[in-house]
């Protein structure tokens, strides 16, 4: 019975031994197959990315190779030459205009008559008080003579002197009220444009006149939105463009505002032009103002740069295929844009076509 029983323990040991084996085969196997089947997997993947990549269509780009350049930022806007003296010369009193003595484009000096007005009443007044006057000095001048012969009393002179003077100082009055109706000159220039006409009622302050412009004192003026604040200095360079001369001119802000106007939120600027015979008061130009100057950057237009979620993007030409490279900017002005960082000198970043690329996309390069 005992030796029954040593058998059945001896043969449960043995099956025991060989299922083991048999499970650690099986194991082996399975990770064999396993590691089989991810090497077929990847390059099932990979065969399938090549077929794609043959049978996509490349896309028609167009690119440039970045270069290292000079960049200059500039805030444009629009402005007018005005000079210091440009006015429109009136009567001081209101009258009728009788003569109109310059004609447009002639030269005129300070205080010079340009035309007068109808004066006829204060003429009449001189011409009273005329007789008067000659009486009171001959009437002074015998008291002198009677006064140095020791004749009469010293009242007298001083009474004929007096007379005299204050009849001097009333014609000299009349005579300045009839200066009243005239038109002078207020500066030295050139009559620029009259808007009066013989027999045309004028008054102080008209619209209607005379106007003398000065040549020598021209300047250009601009207003600046109030976010330039401090973004600007006297002494920046500024180029002012004239689109209807076909011309330019290079110089600097001689004056920046630093009071905002309340009601329109803007600073004026300010370049003295002094004397320059191409141009004329009531000019329009384009004043382009340098507030940012930088050597030897990388510049691209702003339009070839992609906002991601990641943030900016540019596509550069790898060989046949687009990459998407990430770049970093600076300050922008006239569709360019400084890179700081990302791109290298000789890199050919896509231009056009790059609406339709992905990273990694096929191209072809026109």
């Amino acid at each position: 019975m005992k030796r029954t029983v040593y058998l059945f323990i001896a043969t449960l040991v043995l099956a025991s031994c060989g299922s083991g084996k048999k499970a650690d085969k099986n194991d082996a196997e399975l990770a064999k197959l396993k590691k089989e089947r991810s090497a077929l997997d990847e390059k099932i993947q990979q065969l399938e990315s090549k077929s794609a990549d043959t049978t996509r269509k490349a896309t028609p780009v167009s690119v440039m190779a970045v270069q290292q350049t000079d960049f200059k930022s500039y805030i444009n806007v629009q402005s007018s030459i005005s000079g210091d003296e440009n006015v429109t010369a009136t009567p001081q009193a209101p009258g009728i205009i009788k003569n109109i003595l310059v004609r447009v484009g002639q030269k005129v000096s300070k205080g010079q008559t340009l035309a007068t007005l109808d004066a006829s009443v204060a003429e009449q007044q001189i011409k009273a008080i005329e007789p008067q006057l000659i009486l009171q000095k001959s009437l002074y001048e015998k008291q002198q003579k009677l006064w140095s012969q020791n004749i009469g009393t010293e009242v007298q002179l001083l009474s004929a002197k007096a007379q005299y003077e204050a009849t001097q100082k009333q014609k000299a009055a009349l005579v300045a009220q009839r200066d009243m109706y005239t038109i002078k000159s207020p500066i030295s220039g050139t009559v620029d444009a009259v808007s009066i006409k013989e027999g045309d009622a004028t008054a102080p302050g008209s619209p209607t006149g005379i106007r003398v412009v000065s040549y020598d004192k021209l300047k250009a003026e601009a207003n600046l939105g109030e976010n330039y604040l401090g973004k600007v200095h006297t002494g920046d360079n500024v180029t002012l463009v004239f689109p209807d001369l076909n011309d330019s001119i290079k110089t600097s802000l001689t004056y920046v505002s630093q009071a905002v106007d309340p009601i329109s939120r803007a600073f004026l600027v300010q370049i003295r032009l002094g004397n320059n015979k191409k141009l004329h008061p009531n000019m329009s130009c384009i004043m382009k103002i340098a507030n940012y100057e930088r050597d030897n950057v990388i510049v691209i237009p702003v339009a070839v740069i992609q906002k991601t979620a990641k943030g900016n993007m540019v596509y550069v030409a790898d060989g046949n295929k687009a990459k998407a490279v990430p770049v970093q900017v600076g300050q922008n002005s006239n569709g360019l844009v400084e890179v700081l960082g990302g791109l290298k000198q000789g890199d050919k970043v896509v231009t056009a076509g790059f609406e339709d690329l992905d990273d990694g996309a096929p191209i072809t390069i026109l």
